[in-house]
């Protein structure tokens, strides 16, 4: 049986600007190493993700045996000034998500501009606990970086 519903897209815009205490360069590496092997759920389990740190490279969570889930692909890397990522993310439903993780240097620390716009069928706790989940991830890259210097 197939049917029709009549589902509204909806749509998502975070932004987030953050001075962190340190240069660009460390900066950068910690928001690699924060969205990849170091990312860690609030509660502090860890959350294997992967990121090819390439124009078109995969970002994914990784179960091991060869399974996981894909969160997106790397639209546009220009290190250590800016990274893109475009895909589902963390919704495993019609969903497209883009993210830009921008980084300006001043002097010896880094202003981190945030992006997060999605639209599609965004289920109603995701966009209640999305806020606080980048919260915490960016609050773990301005620590990271802080704590290399």
């Amino acid at each position: 049986m197939v049917s029709a519903t009549d589902n509204s897209l909806s749509s998502l815009h975070i932004e987030r600007k953050l001075e962190i205490a340190a240069p660009v360069q460390t900066t950068f590496e910690a928001l690699l190493e924060q969205i990849g092997p170091g990312s860690t759920l609030p509660d502090g389990t860890p959350l294997p993700m992967k990121l090819e740190a390439w124009p078109g490279g995969r970002w994914f969570r990784d179960l091991g045996d060869n399974a996981g889930h894909l969160w997106g692909h790397v639209q546009v890397i220009k290190p250590p000034a800016l990274i893109e990522i475009i895909g589902p993310l963390f919704m495993s439903y019609p969903v497209m998500s883009h993210v830009q993780y921008r980084l300006i240097e001043k002097g010896d620390a880094t202003t981190l501009q945030f992006l997060h716009r999605a639209t599609g069928h965004i289920d109603p706790s995701h966009t209640e606990n999305v806020v606080p989940g980048w919260e915490y991830i960016l609050e773990q890259i301005k620590q990271r970086a802080e704590h290399s210097v």
